[in-house]
């Protein structure tokens, strides 16, 4: 067996201390990193700008601004008229997209990179293509071989000689040097290769991509989900005025409006000209008939409301609505006068109170039962009333059961649009118009037995249209009435989209400006006013002064109307002194309000009565409500007091409540107007702590002192104060003000801490306290908002405020910067690596605010004293020194006039984040993400705006900042090191944040400073490490953390990757370089430079720094148990990056990248017993369980194992120890890699070597040991199977994503058992990505709700396309050869190296078995034309090896030579000839002939042809003509014996090829398949090992079909076989003498004996060499022998075969195998007696010449037990009308019954059932006939004739049909008809009467049929026909004296029948029983004649010769 081939290590105790020393080696030995800034700057680039040139140093354009237009989603831009739209300013990183945060593999783009791929060929798909053309062949074949002869040698040679060759190889004769060969070989395989290998291999799990973050998505107005209502119609029963409509939404549960309302307008142009004198200018914004709603909050309660409205008319609104209850336009000559005044009347009216409305009524549509279908089915049609219903009323229980369900069914996107019908309305009531009114109405609604539905309706037909909006409709307004893109015609009638009001609140910031008010007069109570004042009218205004002039036209038109009016009137409820109103006043208002804008109401009393001298209306009162109120927008209910007169002058600035003097008051003074005043603004905070912080602020930045706020005069002493304690009152302020102010709450803070105040002349340092709210804000944002997160738990609002909306304020004067002016104000700023940094879950809740000062920090509990003395030292330096240096630039900036101080945000960010404690600081971890991005957005500004990017990174910050940020990331890594086994998700958060952090810092810093950053987050997690209770956890910790910084896009260039190792002076040695210096194996001294590089040796590791803590990381977590799919997921993800990076195209370029991982290569070796074994195709093997057994070879599908082994007689690879056998070693636990991950870290393996250095590589491999390099090997043999191509039916079955994530579970519960992931971050992980508009809701946070979560996966299959199929494929196809081809390279290598060496011998046959093993495989033509190649080299090369040595090998190359040159891809099998002959050539060339190829080469093809079913002949003669061709042409050997022999054999081998045709055609037909292989078997008689491995096939083929016995029988026929040439071997007492010995088990077995002429003598070369001519083969053999014999139930048999073998074991003293075999034995004795069935037997006859060699010929066909005939004739009838046979001319079969036939002197050997069924050659049938031609005729006519057949071998045989070799004829007359009746019914009265046990209705039913008087041919019958009269002809004297004999016998059988039956009935059968007696008697009395008149002649002496047989007539035949 083969060495432990450790790369580096010896013996199991250093395997045994590998993990101790490797972890500390990881551990507290982090390498000190190079100097990077200072490696860079001493090794200056090439001149030349070479690819190689970007590998040195970042691009000088690595930080770019890009100036964004921000999008605006309407024509005109929504802002305040004094205001400009600015654009973005992103400041972005040009290169980012190359990396993973940025660009994460995915599969969609992968997918989109493969289409371009070339179809590489695959014999295995060809085939199925092929599959229909080879049948259309073999028809035209099948006929022509008919023609001649079988054998006929000279018609095979014809056939061969007239085929036509595959193109020749031009190069194949030619004689070339070895290097040549090799040169040329190389530079082929070079062609046509695929670059990025990766490409074509899966994408990295997309849930391992930690470093991935997606860019938040631009900030963005909130919208929920959208409806859009179209009013189509509205008709009355009358049209006698114009109605007006309005639409809104009602949540019933919440009691609350969802939407503005929608005014709408569908009266006639008659009806509307009523109208046109109050409003002549109509604006097409008011005409508009559809709208849009936005929902956010779906729900089960939500109706749309609609009311109508008319004109204002005499009358209470039940009078008004009776005309439409009662009147219809169809009674028009019933009502025509009544409608004419009606109509005159409401055209008075219009004139008059035009402006005026009074309600009407209204009705509602349950919203649920359009979006669920439930009840609204016939919606389509206007059948009325059953719609109405349906729209709002559940008719049946279920519908109102569905309403129960809750919001999930509530999904307002995607229902089928519905158009309604409604025709009921209710009328308005004048007392019950509420909103509370109207919420009883709805909830009323929804019930069964609604009140409302026994009011009478007023009847009318609206028509609407209810559908999800689209996505970006035509035509719209917003509810600013601004246009909303697109637009195209401004002409066209809009449709309007209302505001929401949404149910619960929102969480989106505001981006766009806004600035409505909404006023709802609710009621007013007049009663007590004196005077006419009944029929009240409220009209609004909005007012700028109190001048009437001012009022601004700034109301919302309604419908068919201008677009804004100055004031705005309620409807009227006729004589009602306290009426309540609906009614909603929309208003526009200015940005800057002022304390004198106010809203004014005026009531008025209109005189709906036309009387002289009374005015049309007369006001009542007046009231108002200021609009600012101490900077603040008053909004809220109200009650007010209403005044009698005009307010006197300076009203406005005070409230109504004053009591102003001299002034009257309507109910003295009392509230009885009520009102409410709603914003929806993104001016007004609308919340007392933002105002007053916002007012802080802006009074701070106007400097208007003193300024009153309430009750607080702020004043220069004071304002720090109040300042401070407005931020730190901020979290008091409602959550959803916070988050809709986010954007300007965070650039004031930001601008306080960069901005301190200059107040009196004083810097007020507010960093502390701002810091501190930024901080608790944040912290709350992110604990109310879970479900807003992305997977890294980052609230996606603050990361797009940090992308989008941060920019550092750049108001204060600043100096010009040295480059190009950089005035823009940047409104929008990014850096565009703003994305998802992790923090995922709770976070604690925030405490009470600190106090304390930071000039008197305290120093935070680490456990590192660097950290703490880093940040001592701070504390006391600070904040004097710093202070002082910014008063000092304030001074020189700022102009004299006011100072403006100025700090860096970043600076002071992490001045405060150091210095902060307790609350603040376990916020600010909790968010660290948040700061960290702050910090490196505002660094990055300030370069840019600094101009500082062209200075040295050392001397871009300063020293304190950089002090600052070690501080802070020692401090965060001691956190990470202490907690996180207490806070898992904080902690996997902060190690993620911080990872980010440091990759972003990369870009900006001094990168040395950064990477030393890192080894002190590493020293602080091994210094955790080895005291750590759950190592795994931090193990994963820092892998997430090592992923992140290396997906950095510049990592490459950041590991120095052209930097030549320098081993230092005293290198302090790593545990690899130590041991493969000692190595025992090593033949010469190392190349040490070599050595390191492959090593993660101390250089390496300084140098390639980040690259060596990825794979120390990977190289560790492989020895241990968890987390491999993390690691190897890491490096995948880099290679992938590398492949797809277009920087990286070239060659050169790739080599120096490779280089970064050379050490992966001895770390996958070392890896290779933890592999998935890819050979084994049983489930989930891992290498080193056991010797495996090579099962890849696809040849091997149709027979047993056994049997292959014993193909062509020569042991191949099956019947040897595996080559790659790995031997477990004691003392190192190897953790088994899973599949996937075995797959992947081999693809990445491949990876390296496909782009590493070709030189580097050979130098490494010269340099290692004979184990080594057969592990080497090993590795390679795995990677073949492993990538190996499956085929397009493989992928048909797979689905990839089943697949892939059923593997991956199991690792991913380990990692969660584990505790290295937080359950919940899993669940989180998945659920995120449901935003605000999901539809549970923004604020619900989904957990284990199963339809969100990913475990769904599998249940969401979807079958793949037949074009996905292909394509995948094709990338299949490509991997596997791109795969192939990189094991061929490194092949390649290895031989190029070990020729130098004396170690080739032990190496190359390791070589060559890959090679073969590649061979085997399903590989493409590109693929196997380079193996070719090398196959050939090798073989020029050493040829010794084949032909001197292991026998094995040339017989494996010869079968896959063979194999290939029956392929169906004519480039293969030129290939594969060419390498055919080749190897003949050099055979010949050795020794004068080629036995050994010869041999191997036959018996190959007779395993092919017995074994594949994809073996194609046509293919396969094409090759043998190509090689014959060569012979030809090979003008060297022209002249020797080889090409004579080479055709020699090409023909023998086109023979046994032509007898393969035949067995193709018949493939189906498992009879002549078996006459088939028996016929090609009895051709090789003379070659004992073609004609055993014929037996073998022929037994399996057998034994598939279930017939053992033959299976059995060819079993014995091969151990006969094998004894009969043992036996001339040697002579040996104990073993069979030959074929005699099998004699008593079966007497066909004698044809097995050799004793021709030409039998080869069996010790010549190659002549029983295989396994089974020995003793054990031979016992082998009848072991499996009597197997079959006891499946196939034949128990006596197996006695037989015993005989045979005790024998053997006894001479060989082997007691156990005889204990088994007497065990065997025992059991097989004790079945004999169980009840068994044998087969059945039919003669069938084969008629017509469609049949080919078959016609005429006739068998014995065995079936099996009891087969009936309508089986076997429906079998053959299908088998052959299918075939080809039946077609042209009739073709008959003919098929009977028979059964076996004796002797009777054979009866009395065949005793038993078995010796009965054993051993049969003759076999009977009969038919009966009449001489007049039909079958049947009455008794004296009845003939009968008996067929009797024998067989050439006796059954069961080796085929289960066997020729009828002898036919014999007897005819029975009538009389003999008879007497043979008689005789059956004597034995069946017989048996039954002595059965036992006894069975009595058998018994009655045989007697029944003797005695029974009514029998129709009964014996009574037969006796009167026949015995009536004694006989004219002598000839018949016999039978009637035996026919009479006959019928004494039935008598006596019947008497005895009866006296049986009389002692088993009981007495309810007696009377039976008498009868049947009385029918026996009077039979024998009928019977006593006939039976004993005697023939006189018969009694006297006959002569000797008459007794013979011949009174039978018999026919030959």
């Amino acid at each position: 067996s083969k060495q432990w081939g450790s790369f580096h290590f010896l013996d199991p105790q250093v395997l045994n201390s590998f993990a101790l020393t490797f972890s500390v080696s990881l551990g507290s030995e982090v390498t000190d990193p190079v100097d990077y800034e200072e490696y860079v700057s001493s090794h200056p680039p090439g001149a030349e700008p070479g690819p190689l040139r970007q590998l040195l140093e970042f691009p000088s354009d690595d930080l770019e601004l890009l100036l964004q237009e921000r999008e605006c989603t309407t024509i005109e831009p929504p802002v305040p008229e004094e205001e400009k739209w600015k654009p973005a300013a992103l400041c972005s990183l040009r290169y980012q997209r190359y990396s993973t945060t940025q660009t994460p593999h995915n599969s969609e783009r992968q997918r989109e990179k493969q289409k371009g791929l070339v179809k590489q060929t695959f014999e295995l798909d060809e085939a199925g293509i092929d599959r229909q053309d080879e049948q259309d062949d073999s028809k035209r074949h099948s006929v022509s071989l008919d023609d001649t002869p079988r054998g006929s040698w000279a018609s095979s040679i014809f056939d061969l000689k007239n085929s036509t060759p595959d193109a020749l190889l031009p190069s194949v004769l030619e004689r070339t040097a070895a290097e040549d060969m090799d040169r040329r070989n190389a530079e082929n395989r070079q062609q046509c290769r695929h670059a990025d290998l990766l490409g074509l291999y899966p994408v990295p799990d997309e849930d391992e991509a930690v470093e991935r973050c997606a860019i938040p998505e631009v900030p963005k107005e909130h919208s929920g989900q959208r409806i859009m209502v179209k009013c189509l119609a509205l008709k009355f029963e009358i049209e006698i005025e114009p109605i007006f409509g309005s639409l809104a939404l009602y949540d019933v549960r919440e009691k609350k409006k969802i939407s503005e309302d929608f005014h709408f307008d569908l009266n006639s142009d008659q009806m509307k000209s009523l109208l046109r004198p109050h409003s002549p200018h109509v604006a097409i914004s008011t005409l508009a008939r559809s709208t849009i709603f936005s929902i956010t909050y779906p729900a089960p309660d939500i109706f749309l409301v609609i009311k109508l409205e008319k004109v204002l008319q005499q009358g209470d609104i039940g009078e008004c609505c009776e005309p439409y209850m009662v009147m219809k336009e169809s009674d028009s000559t019933k009502h025509k006068e009544k409608l004419e005044k009606l109509r005159a009347q409401a055209e008075q009216m219009c004139t008059r109170l035009g402006r005026y409305r009074m309600p009407f009524a209204w009705t509602a549509i349950h919203l649920l039962n359009i979006v669920s279908s439930v009840g609204g089915l016939d919606r389509s049609d206007s059948d009325s009333d059953t719609e109405r219903k349906g729209t709002w009323n559940e008719r049946k229980k279920k519908g109102f059961e569905r309403m129960s369900v809750g919001e999930d069914m509530c999904n307002f996107t995607n229902f089928r649009p519905a158009t309604l019908t409604v025709t009921n309305f209710f009328k308005q009531e004048g007392d019950r118009l509420s909103d509370e009114d109207l919420y009883k109405f709805l909830a009323d609604m929804r019930r069964p037995s609604s009140v409302l539905r026994r009011l009478r309706p007023v009847t009318a037909q609206l028509k609407i249209d209810i559908s999800p909006a689209p996505e970006a409709p035509h035509y719209c307004l917003s509810p600013e009435l601004l246009h909303v893109k697109p637009y195209p015609d401004p002409r066209v009638r809009p449709t309007k989209e209302v505001l929401e009001f949404p149910a619960r609140y929102v969480y989106t910031p505001h981006t766009t400006y806004r600035n409505l008010l909404y006023v709802y007069p609710q009621s007013v109570n007049f009663s007590s006013r004196q005077g006419s004042v009944r029929n009240i009218a409220v009209k609004v205004q909005f007012m700028a002064g109190e001048d009437p002039s001012q009022a601004m036209p700034v109301i919302f038109g309604k419908s068919s109307c201008a677009e804004f009016y100055e004031e705005a009137y309620t409807p009227v409820i006729y004589h009602n002194k306290s009426p309540e109103f609906y009614e909603e006043v929309k208003m526009k208002i200015p940005a800057n309000l002022t304390d004198n804008h106010h809203l004014l109401f005026t009531f008025y009393h209109i005189s709906c009565q036309p009387k002289q001298n009374t005015p049309l209306e007369t006001p009542v009162g007046y009231t108002w409500i200021p609009l600012m109120q101490h900077g603040r927008l008053r909004t809220g209910s109200f009650s007010l007091p209403v005044s009698v007169e005009k307010p006197p002058p300076s009203y406005s600035v005070l409230t109504p409540d004053v009591q102003l003097p001299g002034m009257k008051w309507v109910d003295n003074h009392k509230g009885v107007f009520n009102v409410e005043v709603k914003a929806a603004s993104s001016v007004h905070t609308q919340d007392p702590h933002l105002d007053k912080f916002f007012t802080l602020v802006y009074v701070l930045e106007e400097y208007s002192f003193p300024y009153r706020l309430k009750d607080v005069i702020i004043t220069e002493a004071n304002v720090e104060a109040e300042l401070k304690a407005s931020m730190a009152a901020l979290k008091g302020a409602l959550l959803d003000t916070c988050v809709r102010f986010l954007h300007q709450l965070m650039s004031k803070l930001i601008l306080l801490i960069v901005h301190p105040p200059v107040i009196a002349g004083q810097i007020v340092n507010l960093g502390r306290a701002a810091f501190e709210a930024m901080a608790l804000l944040v912290n709350q944002i992110h604990k109310n908002l879970e479900g807003n997160q992305d997977h890294h738990g980052r609230n996606n609002l603050l990361s797009s405020y940090i992308h989008y909306c941060f920019h550092l304020p750049t108001t204060e004067p600043l100096p010009p910067p040295a480059a190009a002016s950089y005035d823009l104000p940047i409104q929008y700023a990014t850096l565009s690596r703003a994305t998802a940094r992790p923090s995922s879950l709770l976070l604690s809740r925030s405490k009470s605010l600190s106090n304390s000062n930071p000039d008197l920090a305290s120093t935070p509990a680490t456990p590192d004293e660097e950290v703490q003395r880093i940040i001592g030292s701070k504390a006391s330096e600070r904040a004097s020194n710093r202070m002082s240096a910014f008063i000092e630039t304030a001074s020189i900036l700022c102009p004299p006039s006011r100072q403006i101080a100025k700090k860096l945000l970043h600076e002071e960010l992490a001045l405060q984040w150091v210095v902060s404690t307790s609350t603040v600081r376990e916020a600010s971890l909790q968010q660290a993400w948040f700061f960290f991005q702050l910090m490196v957005k505002s660094m990055s500004h300030h370069l840019f705006l600094s101009s500082r990017l062209d200075l040295p990174r050392r001397q871009r910050f300063p020293d304190r900042f950089v002090d600052d940020i070690a501080a802070l990331v020692c401090a965060i890594s001691a956190d990470i090191a202490s907690r996180y086994h207490k806070d898992v998700e904080l902690v996997e958060r902060l190690n993620s944040s911080l990872a980010f952090f440091l990759n972003d810092l990369l870009s900006l810093m001094d990168r040395g400073f950064v990477f030393n950053l890192i080894r002190s987050y590493y020293k602080q997690i091994n210094n955790k490490l080895h005291t750590a209770q759950n190592p795994s956890s931090l193990t994963a910790l820092r892998m997430d953390f090592i992923r992140i910084v290396c997906s950095h896009e510049h990592y490459v260039t950041l590991n120095l990757p052209c930097a030549t190792l320098s081993p230092p002076a005293s290198p302090s040695p790593s545990t690899s370089s130590t041991t493969s210096q000692s190595s025992a194996f090593s033949c010469h001294v190392q190349d040490q430079g070599v050595v390191s590089m492959f090593e993660l040796s101390v250089p390496f590791r300084q140098q390639h720094f980040l690259s060596g803590l990825l794979l120390a990381e990977l190289s560790l977590i492989l020895d241990m148990f968890f987390l491999h799919k993390k690691a190897i997921s890491a490096l995948h993800s880099l290679l992938c990056s590398h492949d797809a990076d277009p920087r990286y195209t070239d060659p050169q370029v790739r080599s120096h990248i490779a280089q970064l991982y050379l050490p992966l290569i001895p770390i996958v070796m070392e890896t290779l017993p933890q592999l998935h074994d890819f050979t084994d195709t049983s489930p989930q093997r891992v290498r080193h369980a056991s010797a495996l057994v090579d099962d890849s070879d696809p040849d091997n599908g149709t027979i047993s194992q056994s049997v292959a082994m014993a193909i062509a007689g020569s042991p191949l690879p099956h019947s040897k120890a595996h080559p790659f056998t790995l031997p477990s070693v004691a003392g190192r636990q190897c953790s088994a890699l899973s599949a996937e991950c075995s797959r992947t870290l081999l693809v990445c393996f491949l990876w390296v070597w496909k782009n590493a250095d070709a030189g580097l590589l050979e130098r490494w491999v010269s340099d290692l040991s004979v184990p080594q390099i057969n592990r080497l090997l090993d590795l390679l043999h795995l990677c073949l199977s492993c990538f190996e191509y499956k085929g397009k039916k493989a992928l048909q079955r797979i689905n990839s994503l089943t697949f892939k994530k059923s593997q991956d579970m199991k690792a991913r519960l380990e990692e969660a058992i584990l505790g290295t992931i937080g359950a919940r971050q899993e669940m989180v992980r998945r659920c995120r990505g449901t935003t605000d508009r999901s539809p549970y809701g923004g604020q619900e946070n989904v957990r284990w709700r199963k339809n969100v979560t990913h475990w769904r996966q599998n249940a969401d299959r979807v079958d793949k396309t037949k074009a996905e199929v292909e394509q995948e494929s094709v990338v299949d196809g490509n991997l596997a050869t791109e795969a192939a081809l990189i094991a061929l390279d490194t092949l390649e290598i290895i031989v190029k190296t070990v020729v130098m060496s004396e170690l080739k011998e032990s190496v190359l046959g390791g070589v060559l078995r890959v090679l073969l093993h590649s061979m085997a495989g399903n590989q493409s033509a590109l693929f196997l034309q380079h193996c070719f190649s090398t196959q050939r080299a090798l073989v020029y090369k050493f040829p010794e090896m084949l032909f001197e040595e292991d026998t094995e090998l040339c017989a494996d190359l010869c079968l896959r030579l063979l194999r290939h040159c029956s392929s169906s891809v004519s480039s293969v099998r030129s290939h594969a000839s060419a390498s055919l002959y080749l190897l003949m050539r050099q055979n010949f060339e050795i020794g004068n002939n080629f036995a050994r190829v010869k041999m191997q080469v036959t018996m190959s093809l007779s395993s092919l042809v017995g074994t594949s079913t994809k073996f194609n002949e046509e293919h396969l003669r094409r090759s043998l003509k190509t090689i014959l061709t060569y012979a030809e042409d090979d003008l060297e050997l022209r002249d020797s014996p080889f090409p004579e022999q080479v055709q020699d054999l090409v023909f023998n081998l086109h023979m046994i090829l032509t007898d393969t045709v035949k067995m193709k055609e018949h493939q189906q037909d498992p009879e002549m398949l078996i006459d088939l292989m028996y016929r090609i078997a009895k051709g090789y008689q003379n070659s004992p090992d073609l004609r055993l491995t014929w037996l073998q096939n022929m037994a399996g083929k057998h034994s598939e079909r279930g017939n053992h016995a033959e299976a059995a029988h060819c079993l014995v026929h091969s151990a006969a076989l094998v004894a009969e040439y043992l036996n001339m071997l040697e002579d040996c007492r104990y073993l069979p003498i030959g074929c005699v010995s099998f004699q008593s088990i079966s007497s066909n077995v004698l044809e097995e004996s050799a004793v021709s002429d030409d039998i080869l003598s069996p010790e010549e070369e190659g002549i029983c060499s295989g396994k089974y001519f020995s003793e054990s083969g031979l016992v082998g053999l009848l072991e499996q022998a009597a197997a079959s014999f006891n499946m196939a139930a034949m128990y006596e048999a197996i006695n037989e075969v015993y005989k045979i073998l005790c024998p053997i074991h006894e001479a060989n003293r082997d007691f156990k195998k005889l204990a088994s075999v007497h065990g065997k034995l025992q059991d097989a004795f004790n079945k004999v007696y169980n009840q068994r069935m044998f087969g059945t037997y039919f003669r069938v006859g084969f008629y017509g010449c469609r049949f080919g060699d078959l016609d005429e010929q006739e068998f014995v066909y065995k079936e099996p037990s009891i087969t009936k005939l309508a089986e076997i004739s429906h079998r053959l009838e299908v088998r052959f009308c299918s075939a080809v046979y039946v077609s042209v001319t009739q073709a008959y079969l003919q098929i009977t019954y028979v059964e076996p036939f004796f002797d009777t002197y054979e009866l009395k050997e065949r005793i038993t059932y078995f010796d009965k069924n054993y051993n049969l050659r003759t076999f009977m049938y009969c038919t009966p006939f009449t001489l007049d031609g039909r079958a049947h005729g009455d008794l004296h006519e009845q003939y009968k004739r008996k067929t009797i057949l024998t067989t050439s071998h006796a059954f069961p045989y080796i085929k289960t049909r066997i020729n009828v070799i002898h036919k014999e004829e007897i005819i029975l007359m009538p009389m003999e008809v008879a007497i043979e009746d008689m005789q059956k019914k004597t034995q069946e009265l017989a048996f039954a009467t002595h059965q036992d046990p006894a069975d009595s209705k058998m018994l009655q039913m045989v007697l029944q049929g003797c005695v029974g008087t009514t029998v129709n041919q009964g014996p009574l019958e037969v006796a009167q026909v026949f015995l009536s009269e004694i006989p004219e002809d002598p000839k018949l004297f016999r039978h009637h004296n035996k026919l009479r004999l006959c019928f004494k016998d039935l008598t006596k059988r019947c008497e005895d029948a009866l006296r049986k039956n009389k002692s088993l009935i009981g007495p309810d059968q007696k009377e039976y029983h008498r009868e049947l007696e009385r029918n026996y008697t009077k039979l024998r009395e009928a019977l006593f004649p006939l039976i004993n008149r005697k023939i006189p002649q018969l009694y006297r002496q006959l002569p000797l010769n008459s007794l013979s047989r011949s009174s039978f007539r018999r026919v030959e035949c």
